[in-house]
């Protein structure tokens, strides 16, 4: 089913990656993790894209999450403005809570991150026994996207743990350091084998994080993957 409906707000979350808000038509449902696809611009010139949604059912918005590339799609989305209307379908994918879950490790790099958001809100908010453990990798600092929302489900949930790691850091950086590999894992999650892993972004990132979870003897049914598809 398609809906239409109206942005209500735009937040600039990092240099290049920008959230839009939209209103939530009243029959439209989903599961935290899973996405839309969006569609922008009228014929002949419409143009759609997958979204995780970065919001949580818990929350009375819609809202995705988009790294500007200066490819058409982003720069449609770029061009978006409060009381805009757009289109969207969905929802779709399956990267959301199992049940009897209750350890959990994410992995993520970038903009990988919103489905994964979107499931740490709806644990919080829902108060949800789920022991979650986000190792966060991004190139700089200022890269790093909702930094303090992140900060605060963290301060709200006992159980949820988060270790950002740089690739490329600055003088004053004094955390973590590199792409997320398997030392990170064993050091930092030394119960990993008892966890469901979950990960998503980017087909390159993604294929990294499963071929390192396998090397851990991680069980692939305890491992939660989504790609991006075309990603731009």
């Amino acid at each position: 089913m398609t809906f239409q409906t109206e942005v209500t707000e735009i937040i600039q979350r990092a240099p290049t990656v920008r959230s839009i808000r939209f209103r939530q038509p009243d029959c439209f449902q989903y599961l935290p993790g899973q996405f839309v696809n969006v569609i922008l611009g009228e014929d002949p010139d419409r143009i759609s894209k997958p979204l995780s949604l970065s919001s949580s059912p818990t929350e009375d918005f819609l809202e995705v999450t988009k790294r500007l590339t200066g490819h058409p799609f982003s720069n449609f989305l770029d061009a978006l403005k409060v009381g805009d209307k757009i289109q969207f379908n969905g929802p779709f994918g399956r990267l959301t809570f199992q049940e009897g879950q209750v350890k959990i490790g994410m992995l993520s790099g970038g903009i990988g991150i919103t489905p994964l958001l979107s499931l740490i809100k709806y644990a919080a908010d829902k108060g949800l026994d789920k022991d979650i453990v986000l190792l966060y990798s991004n190139r700089s600092e200022e890269d790093v996207a909702f930094r303090a929302e992140l900060k605060d489900l963290q301060s709200r949930n006992p159980k949820f743990r988060i270790i950002e790691t740089i690739t490329r850091p600055g003088i004053g950086w004094k955390g973590m350091t590199g792409r997320v590999n398997d030392i990170m894992v064993r050091t930092i999650v030394p119960d990993y084998i008892e966890r469901t892993f979950y990960s998503s972004g980017p087909g390159a990132m993604v294929v990294a994080m499963a071929a390192l979870l396998k090397s851990l003897k991680v069980p692939e049914d305890k491992i939660m993957l989504e790609i991006f598809p075309g990603y731009d």
